[in-house]
């Protein structure tokens, strides 16, 4: 088993858990979302690791970057995968509905099961599960809340400016 490392870093969403190994980052956890984040006793804190995926961020949230070069390694079953595959493929600003994801992935039919999927995704943000809203055009849930995904929404409409 690879060591995993972590730091928490302030972002102008509320605090945020990152959490990485040799493979690649593996979670950016909400401090303050639905579930509190805490780093597991296990894990070692060391930002040297993230300084990567720290300056992304803070250039994203500054509004000066709409694509993450980073190396991912989320974990989750295939059918997962594939949803946060696809996610990852959601140009920035645009939004698209569970059903269409669903259609996206080959299974119309799918889109409860993409939900959760998407409300799985252990890397929000780098991993656009913010960009998938409701078939009506309302926001859906979020791991960080409503609100914080009605602000990465607006940042990326050049609606907002978080730094």
């Amino acid at each position: 088993m690879m060591m995993m490392v972590y730091t928490q870093i302030e972002s102008p969403v509320g605090p945020l858990l990152l959490v990485a190994d040799a493979a690649g980052l593996r979670q950016i956890l909400f401090v303050n979302g639905r579930h509190q984040a805490r780093p597991d006793p296990e894990w070692k804190q060391d930002a040297a690791p993230l300084e990567k995926t720290i300056s992304q961020l803070r250039s994203y949230f500054a509004g000066e970057r709409e694509e993450f070069d980073l190396s991912l390694a989320p974990e989750g079953t295939k059918f997962q995968q594939e949803v946060w595959r696809r996610l990852s493929e959601i140009p920035f600003g645009e939004t698209i509905s569970y059903g269409e994801l669903a259609r996206r992935i080959g299974n119309p039919q799918a889109s409860r099961a993409v939900g959760l999927a998407n409300g799985s995704n252990p890397i929000p943000i780098v991993i656009p599960c913010h960009r998938v809203i409701g078939s009506n055009g309302k926001l859906t849930g979020y791991g960080g809340g409503l609100p914080i995904k009605e602000k990465l929404l607006a940042l990326e409409k050049k609606q907002l400016r978080l730094l």
